[in-house]
């Protein structure tokens, strides 16, 4: 039968209609919105490169990061920014703190007055994290990824893991790994010193501490864990210097079929470790660890509500496993190697330290409340974390048009919060903000910032890092134990390069360690 002509010009005005919008809606996207909300950035005053088709500043974001990597800067903590994020720093020399950045076709406003970033972490349902590359979530999504109502169930669920007195009942796992380590520095370490590469040392210690105190496991048996992840966390950096297109994770390329190979691994070893606790959990056994925490708030949320649909599902519980294994490690290790490596540039401080460990320690068992006593220790630790914040730059996007400040955003605008600018600031912290002083957290936070929101390397507000009591108490058990036991000093063979990752030491942190 033949098909009416009509209806054959139906059918081509709708193919061309349909390509039409798709191109539109492809143009709009990489070219016409993008100049859009450049002019109504310029228009309230922020300054920056002009919009380059698809790409923005990537390219050279990827090049200068690159060369960045590729050598070892001086020693002093006003080389770290031009280092770890060369282009933004680079673009706030040009243009000042009232900057933008193109990440593709997305632009990136800096946000430096403590008042606004206040308002930004505060209203957590407004000024939510951007979607950024899906590949990126094979690492670990849980509840650093989650957002407005999920978010709040989880960290619902998680809070009694934290709680206080469930982290003090985790001191003797700390310990124990800050043991096994030191065992290992016994049998390697002369009486006349020796070097050592402390930071995959440190990387143990904490990956321990992490297995032992969320899942009751030993190190060997996170093993394979911490290797995958490590890897894919490699992998995600790659990813993150290049454009996000849609689609373009499906492709059958090396690199994404790589990340999806260690996201399946990894899911199976924790699913493993997960379907165990379950049976010993049926079998009337109870755990104290933050897993067996996690599945009885979850067991008990669901059984109040008489649904599924409520607490967390079998994959959700993954996710947060698999963060407790990133993000317990990684934020910890750093702290202590940069911990370590100042110590060393300022041995007056290390001995202080000292002293004041063997003062309330001298020969008794280390607890909480002695823990607690460690103030000299307490300022130290907040010195690096000052000087050396992991998440030095933290993200946020603008969902809807909105007001805040004497601001008025467009939607589609990401927000960037540069912890580090702000921790670095001679304006707020004095003329000696670049140098290591302790001093200034003598009498607590709240004094040493005059009260501002200038001070948060565990972010601040509602999605405040849940785990922060949780790194603390770990970071003062291990150097406690640490200056106890050892003096060190930097290496000749030391090169300062703090990483973009968590701002990990690349090229290692040797030492010369000396047995007490």
């Amino acid at each position: 039968m033949d098909i009416p002509y009509n209806f054959e010009l139906a059918i081509f005005s709708f193919a061309i209609i349909f390509v039409l919008r798709w191109v539109w809606r492809i143009l709009n996207y990489l070219w016409f919105k993008p100049k859009d909300l450049e002019k109504q950035l310029r228009q309230q005053g922020f300054k920056g490169n002009s919009y380059k088709f698809l790409y923005g500043d990537m390219k050279e974001m990827k090049k200068m990061g690159e060369e960045a990597m590729s050598k070892p800067i001086n020693f002093s903590h006003d080389t770290i920014w031009p280092r770890v994020s060369p282009f933004i720093h680079k673009t706030i020399t040009n243009y000042g703190k009232n900057c933008f950045v193109w990440f593709g076709p997305r632009p990136a406003v800096l946000i430096t007055k403590p008042e606004l970033i206040k308002e930004v972490l505060t209203k957590n349902y407004v000024f939510q994290k951007p979607p950024g590359n899906p590949l990126t979530k094979l690492a670990a999504t849980g509840i650093a990824d989650y957002e407005a109502d999920k978010w709040a169930t989880h960290r619902r669920l998680l809070n009694p893991a934290f709680h206080l007195d469930k982290l003090k009942h985790m001191l003797p796992a700390f310990k124990l790994a800050a043991i096994d380590v030191l065992s290992k520095w016994e049998k390697i370490i002369s009486r006349e010193g020796s070097e050592i590469d402390v930071w995959p040392y440190l990387q143990t210690l904490t990956s321990d501490a992490i297995s032992r105190t969320a899942f009751g496991s030993s190190y060997k048996e996170g093993t394979k864990i911490f290797e995958l992840q490590k890897e894919q966390v490699q992998l995600i950096l790659e990813v993150s210097r290049t454009v996000y297109i849609p689609g373009w994770r499906f492709l059958p390329i090396k690199r994404n079929k790589r990340m999806k190979q260690i996201f399946n691994e990894v899911r199976a070893l924790v699913l493993g470790i997960i379907n165990k606790r379950m049976r010993m959990i049926e079998a009337g056994e109870s755990h104290d660890d933050l897993l067996g925490i996690l599945l009885a708030s979850n067991l008990k949320d669901i059984q109040q509500h008489g649904n599924k649909k409520f607490g967390m599902s079998i994959d959700e519980v993954i996710e947060e496993c698999k963060l407790f294994y990133f993000a317990g490690q990684e934020t910890t290790s750093a702290l202590l190697v940069w911990t370590m490596i100042l110590l060393c540039q300022h041995p007056n401080w290390q001995d202080r330290a000292r002293e004041e460990v063997l003062q309330v320690f001298g020969s008794n068992e280390v607890d909480y409340d002695k823990l607690n006593q460690l103030k000299v220790v307490t300022m130290i630790l907040n010195e690096v974390l000052r000087l050396y914040p992991g998440g030095y730059l933290i993200n946020r996007m603008v969902q809807t048009e909105t007001k805040f400040g004497n601001l008025c955003l467009p939607a589609g605008v990401q927000l960037l919060l540069p912890t580090i600018l702000l921790h670095h600031d001679t304006e707020i912290w004095g003329d000696d903000a670049m140098e290591f002083n302790p001093e200034r957290f003598s009498d607590g936070i709240s004094k040493a910032t005059k009260g501002q929101l200038v001070f948060f390397p565990f972010s601040w507000g509602p999605r405040i890092c849940i785990g922060q009591n949780f790194a603390m108490l770990e970071a003062k058990m291990a150097m406690a134990m640490i200056l106890k036991h050892y003096a060190f000093e930097l290496s000749s063979s030391y090169a300062h390069a703090p990483h973009p990752l968590l701002l990990q030491p690349q090229y290692g942190a040797p030492l010369i360690l000396y047995k007490l």
